[in-house]
């Protein structure tokens, strides 16, 4: 599985002796890892208003103006998938992670058994988790489960989710969007990306959907998505 990990610590030490243990966890374990490290508490806040995929926070608690257990809460007024770990020296905020339901409490020094325990219960947490997309539309954000797009279609500098119940425009590069969709999504054309779990019929040219639409597709593609579809399901 492809995750991505934020590392959230004033101490650089600390971060880059984390994040080398999630990506330790992360080869043994046979997943690919995005590893994203932040300062403070403000420094992600500003990213993820921009990026809000992040599967997992390693977050520490004692940072700057704004400390972890802060920075948690505002996460968690939109987002109740990401999985949070608590990583500090400071027991005396325990109580406080039942308030935004942090997976677990690790003290400094982390030990990698540990790290390596909590994180294969956060991964299992997110596959049971659908994954979504967030979409940004008229001054509105909205977060698509993956299984209702049916496919996204490039349009000049903007992109085009088309689901079950209606289509969202986006203003965001083609590229970017496919590299936030999953593995039951392939790039059919060179600006189609069609969700597998919804093509009905595959021909020369083009692919039918559950909901009649047709999706065109590149030369020579209909074999591949033959043995896509059947490698996944």
């Amino acid at each position: 599985m492809n995750y991505k990990i934020s590392v959230i610590d004033d101490n650089v030490s600390d971060t880059e002796y984390v994040g080398a243990l999630a990506a330790c966890w992360a080869e043994s374990a046979g997943h690919t890892l995005k590893i994203c490290t932040f300062p403070s508490a403000e420094a992600f806040f500003f990213q993820y208003e921009v990026e809000q995929d992040f599967d997992i926070l390693l977050l520490d608690i004692e940072m700057g103006e704004m400390n972890g257990v802060e920075l948690a809460k505002k996460v968690r007024q939109e987002n109740d998938g990401v999985q949070i770990v608590f990583i500090t020296g400071f027991p005396d905020f325990i109580a406080e992670g039942y308030e935004v339901a942090a997976l677990h409490y690790l003290m400094k020094p982390v030990s990698y058994e540990k790290l390596h325990e909590v994180l294969d219960r956060a991964a299992a947490n997110l596959a049971k988790t659908e994954k979504r997309l967030r979409v940004t539309f008229d001054r509105r954000t909205d977060f698509v489960p993956l299984s209702q797009i049916l496919y996204v279609e490039a349009q000049k500098q903007c992109v085009l989710i088309h689901t079950f119940e209606e289509t969202y425009r986006m203003k965001q590069s083609f590229a970017e969007t496919v590299e936030k969709l999953d593995e039951f999504f392939f790039k059919c054309q060179r600006s189609f990306c069609v969700n597998l779990s919804h093509i009905t019929q595959i021909k020369s040219s083009s692919v039918l959907l559950k909901n009649g639409e047709e999706v065109p597709i590149s030369r020579g593609m209909a074999e591949k998505i033959g043995k896509e579809i059947i490698r996944l399901f």
